[in-house]
């Protein structure tokens, strides 16, 4: 029966530990497999994530490619379907949308036409866009877009 007191690894499948500067009957005496000098052969070597050893490191080596825009306006999006589940004749602005959870604080909105609206609703988010515009006014409601401030 097998348990706990009797189990041991398959055999062959566990090595013994290497013995690093044993002597040289071991193969690994002297340097004990770390070369001569240099670094690396010191005992509380550390290297920087990337070092190549003098080489020009990999990430220096390649090529710059693309552009990020510190001035890009990000927006979270709002669908017509998330907006209909407000009250009829509610005005909805960013602060409802960050009570309701739609949207995270200090983020802009934009509404876009997913979905479907029924609700009388006036709208003043940061934007619109044109086709839920057009549905949200078919629909009885008003749109108010407060664009935000060029940086």
């Amino acid at each position: 029966m097998l348990t706990l007191a009797n189990l041991s690894p398959k055999k062959g499948s566990n090595r013994e530990k290497k013995r690093l500067g044993r002597g040289p009957g071991t193969g690994h005496g002297k340097t004990a497999g770390k070369g001569h000098k240099g670094a690396r052969a010191r005992s509380g070597y550390k290297s920087k994530p990337g070092f190549e050893g003098g080489q020009m490191p990999l990430q220096r080596r390649l090529p710059k490619r693309g552009f990020t825009n510190n001035f890009k306006i990000s927006y979270e999006l709002v669908s017509l379907s998330q907006l209909d589940s407000f009250d009829a004749g509610q005005e909805v602005t960013t602060q409802t949308l960050v009570q309701a959870g739609m949207v995270k604080k200090g983020n802009l909105a934009k509404v876009l036409a997913n979905g479907e609206i029924t609700k009388k609703l006036t709208v003043k988010v940061d934007k619109v866009s044109g086709q839920a515009k057009e549905l949200i006014e078919k629909a009885g409601g008003t749109v108010v877009e407060n664009a935000p401030a060029a940086q």
